[in-house]
């Protein structure tokens, strides 16, 4: 015998497919950078601690790249040659975005 959650189950269409919304990996980062507790950053640094979806260097540099353009990061000289720094420009915004 069925219960009476199956009965009223039975007639009930299907719920649509969740679709998880993708988060632009530079807002990712942008969010996460408020939390780091120094004044610059390293591409490094970014794939180690930051968000998981930047673990790739390309992707961390991207990213960034996107955060200079946009006046969140400025680009400074590396302490290596081999490798990308940057100064992190601290802004009073509760829910920073990218495009301002």
């Amino acid at each position: 015998m069925a219960s009476i959650f199956e009965r009223l189950n039975r007639n009930r269409p299907a719920p649509p497919p969740e679709e998880k919304a993708q988060v632009d990996p530079a807002q990712r980062l942008l969010t996460w950078l408020p939390r780091w507790p120094r004044d610059t950053i390293t591409v490094r640094q970014i794939r180690v601690y930051g968000p998981r979806c930047l673990r790739g260097r390309r992707d961390a540099i991207d990213a960034a790249e996107i955060l200079v353009a946009n006046g969140w990061l400025t680009s400074i000289k590396a302490s290596r040659p081999d490798t990308y720094a940057w100064q992190i420009v601290r802004k009073n915004i509760v829910h920073p975005t990218v495009a301002m």
